[in-house]
């Protein structure tokens, strides 16, 4: 790069909490985050009153992807994507509790923390007590029943989702449940690779999504990403590789904030469907 040269840099940013570990380039950081959403504050007409119904967000506790290379990413869940979903349920009259596989503090992406958005910052703040002490998943797995108060589970995107939570016993668990009774799933972006804790244990046992139609984070972009240092390297393994074999369509090719409802399941492709 020449003095007069002022594009970005698309290596990989140093994190200096972990050794070989690294945050998106400051290209990437320049063409996929941004200080605000865009969003607007919403009222709901029809806003639940007197808070029966609720909604779990099983949020990652792992920090840390090691890609196929050795480097690891310095990940969690991406905010937009977590936070504006629990606006919206919020605003809906919609409490919505935090749990993690161990009980951890769950982890944000704060990197991509849209720092001059008072509606994500609002939401953060309010639920931050929740994300710094969440549930342990399977303390929530051994009172799960018709009577639970959970209509909906929530799984948000960022890479960390891929992380601890597809391998959990406890999700597994949960997301049987959720489609047994028939509750509300919402899913993002890299969301969907939790849903891998749900695989078939035995032959002969289908998936249960088999047949749905998700958007999910396309598989051809994952690859590309190194390309511009958004990730240090190719991902130890991709979410359409894992869930296509399992009977579930990835609908979307690409990143234009698609969203799409089967069913019971409410599905978007990347923080642009966080809204």
């Amino acid at each position: 790069m020449n003095a007069a040269d002022t594009t970005p840099s698309r290596e990989p940013e140093a994190d200096r909490a972990e050794f070989n570990a690294f945050f998106p380039s400051p290209f990437s950081l320049s063409q996929f985050t941004s200080a605000r959403t865009g969003a607007q504050a919403q009222v709901y007409p029809d806003a639940q009153q007197g808070g029966r119904w609720k909604v779990l967000m099983v949020a990652t506790e792992e920090r840390y992807m090691q890609m196929a290379n050795g480097k690891k990413f310095s990940t969690g869940n991406h905010p937009v994507e977590t936070l504006l979903p629990m606006y919206h349920m919020d605003a809906a009259g919609f409490e919505v509790d935090v749990a993690t596989v161990a009980g951890y503090p769950a982890k944000l992406e704060m990197w991509a923390m849209p720092g001059e958005d008072e509606l994500v910052q609002g939401v953060h703040a309010k639920y931050l007590p929740k994300f710094d002490r969440p549930l342990k998943l399977a303390d929530v797995v051994k009172n799960l029943g018709k009577d639970s108060p959970y209509l909906g589970v929530f799984l948000p995107g960022g890479h960390g989702a891929m992380l601890g939570l597809p391998e959990s016993d406890d999700l597994g668990t949960l997301l049987r449940w959720v489609m047994r009774e028939q509750r509300q799933l919402i899913t993002i972006c890299h969301g969907p690779g939790a849903l891998v804790a749900a695989a078939p244990t035995s032959a002969g046992e289908d998936f249960i999504l088999k047949g749905y139609d998700l958007c999910a984070f396309p598989d051809d972009i994952d690859r590309q990403t190194p390309e511009i240092g958004y990730i240090p390297g190719h991902m130890p393994w991709y979410i359409g590789e894992k869930l296509k074999p399992l009977g579930v369509n990835i609908i979307n090719d690409g990143i234009t904030g698609q969203c799409h409802q089967d069913r019971n399941v409410v599905s978007g492709d990347s923080p642009l469907a966080a809204e």
